[in-house]
């Protein structure tokens, strides 16, 4: 038990110096067009119980059906128990920044083009996932550090009604959506 707590501990620790690592260097934007064709959220469920909202971005960006890939973090989590979100966890973590999760190696495997960091608290794997995902425009929440977001929001995560409207305003301020 003591070993166990010991271990976790040394990779949460290498977990963060790899982040920094990661922070420290300049980020690699993918090839795509500029648009918005696909869409990848990470959101902490904890917080935000009905991920399933952002498959209405759909419909107001005229995406195709599968163009929003969402996965949902909670501090804990029964494998056995089925999710309607892919979830990942506090244990997933290994080492160097790892994340060993057979849904989060999945979403990190795709490009996207807009990355929604749909969190609030500081949390060393949502944002391991942020930094490993490729993305050409990543948005997020004014109490994130500013070096994982490119646009920033100060709405709160329960107001996501607020957010869809100011999302859209500013994509289109960014000639990214029509």
């Amino acid at each position: 038990m003591i070993l166990k707590g010991l271990k976790d501990k040394f990779k949460y620790r290498s977990g963060q110096k790899y982040l920094q690592q990661e922070l420290a260097q300049e980020r690699e934007t993918p090839s795509r067009k500029e648009g918005v064709s696909a869409i990848g959220v990470i959101v902490d469920l904890e917080n935000f119980a009905e991920p399933e909202k952002f498959y209405e971005l759909i419909d107001a960006y005229g995406l195709r059906p599968n163009a929003v890939k969402i996965i949902g973090y909670r501090k804990f989590y029964d494998k056995n128990s089925p999710y309607a979100t892919p979830v990942f966890s506090d244990k997933d973590l290994g080492w160097n920044g790892a994340v060993e999760n057979s849904y989060a190696l999945e979403f990190l495997s795709r490009d996207y083009d807009l990355l929604i960091n749909y969190y609030r608290e500081s949390n060393l794997l949502l944002q391991l996932m942020s930094v490993k995902t490729n993305a050409r425009i990543r948005v997020g929440f004014s109490e994130q550090d500013p070096a994982f977001n490119d646009l920033i929001f100060g709405s709160g995560v329960s107001d996501f009604e607020s957010f869809k409207k100011e999302l859209k305003k500013y994509l289109k301020v960014l000639n990214q959506i029509a």
